[in-house]
């Protein structure tokens, strides 16, 4: 069931089976706290996500949840956009709501993720997921969920790191966004916001679950070999032995000055993994003709400039396959800006978000995807919830 009320947008279950709550406010809402109550009900949720706008004050926020919802696990991140009831959203709150009739969760705080003592990380997660699946043998579907410091530099190697420690459980998630500044990121644990951190929340569910990952390039013939880079950064400094910001831009048939987001977004290069590419997005040109990347980059690695399909039309069908045998109830999902930005400069971005608005994905856009042991780009990722039989009765 869906309300509309001076510009708010709640989607609850009811009529139309959803297993979230979730309620889009403008950033800049009075008493978002006030909104939250009344869409989520008298009983506090399981789990409560907060996806803000960095024109919102998301600590603010964090810690008057943290007061009026005492019950609830309550984590987040801010964000380069968000995904609600309506779809592609900028300059707003999404809250969304795991209720207890579905879900079971303990949630991670991961701090200093440029000092991380691995052994310690993973033995204390598998304690978490152990004992979560223990105390809740009734919901027998789990999902890690994972909201990383999208400026910190360590999804890559956080993601890697975590993966042993998971068990049956799959993994998915974003890195919280700062619009298009790309200055200050974070995410959100009980009421506080941290940098250098990350959030891991384990769900237990007697709902079907089915995490995914989904993109719209395909691969061309054109390739290039990073032959300079600092990979602590994230930085290549020479493509072909050649500047690389004036090497890309000659490579994609540009200028090195026609470089910016929209030409990103537009000639995404991807790297061959076994049998599989993953995106490595550029993020910005350094000063000094540097190429800044979202995500893990290394000397000798050979680079392959891909063409994207049609955004909406690709993801209405990957979106499609999700209810091949049942349609899901909700999705949540973590959206790269890079999908945004080219479905801007595509003049597709209503359709994109109708797709969205269609499919009853919420979530944020990110600085980057998680999946699995992967730290990604240009990609979207989720989980798809499909109520039990005896919900839909």
């Amino acid at each position: 069931m869906e309300m509309k009320s001076g510009g708010l947008t709640s989607r609850a279950a009811g009529g139309a089976a959803h297993a979230l709550v979730t309620l889009q406010v403008p950033s800049d809402h009075p008493d978002p706290v006030a909104q939250m109550r009344v869409a989520f009900g008298e009983d506090d949720p399981e789990q409560i996500f907060l996806f803000m706008s960095p024109s919102g004050d998301l600590g603010a926020l964090g810690a008057a949840c943290r007061t009026h919802f005492p019950n609830s696990d309550i984590t987040g991140c801010t964000t380069a956009g968000e995904i609600g009831p309506a779809g592609y959203l900028d300059d707003h709150l999404v809250a969304i709501a795991l209720p207890r009739r579905h879900f079971r969760t303990r949630t991670v705080l991961i701090e200093n993720l440029d000092a991380l003592d691995s052994q310690s990380l993973i033995d204390r997660l598998v304690q978490e997921r152990i004992t979560l699946t223990r105390e809740n043998p009734e919901r027998p579907n789990g999902f890690a969920f994972l909201l990383v410091d999208g400026m910190s530099l360590r999804e890559d190697m956080l993601a890697g790191t975590i993966a042993p420690a998971l068990g049956t459980f799959p993994v998915f998630g974003g890195s919280a966004g700062d619009g298009m500044r790309f200055q200050e990121t974070r995410v959100l644990h009980d009421g506080l916001l941290y940098d250098n951190a990350a959030v891991l929340t384990f769900a237990v569910t007697d709902c079907g679950t089915r995490v995914f990952s989904l993109d719209h390039l395909v691969p061309t013939g054109t390739r290039m070999v990073v032959t300079d880079a600092d990979p602590d950064r994230r930085v290549v400094k020479e493509i072909n032995a050649e500047p690389a910001a004036q090497e890309y831009a000659r490579i994609i048939g540009k200028t090195a000055g026609d470089l910016d987001e929209f030409t990103f977004a537009a000639h995404p290069v991807v790297v061959r993994l076994g049998d599989t590419h993953h995106v490595r997005s550029i993020q910005r040109v350094g000063d000094d003709g540097e190429l800044h990347f979202f995500s893990a980059i290394d000397e000798g690695m050979v680079l392959t400039v891909a063409n994207a399909q049609d955004l909406s039309v690709h993801l209405e069908a990957e979106l499609a396959r999700l209810s091949e045998t049942e349609r899901p109830a909700d999705i949540l999902g973590c959206d790269c800006l890079l999908r945004k930005i080219e479905a801007e400069q595509s003049q597709i971005k209503q359709a994109v978000s109708d797709v969205l608005q269609r499919n009853r994905v919420v979530g944020f856009s990110t600085y980057g995807e998680q999946i699995g042991p992967m730290h990604v780009n240009h990609t979207m990722t989720g989980v798809a919830f499909y109520l039990p039989e005896r919900a839909l009765r």
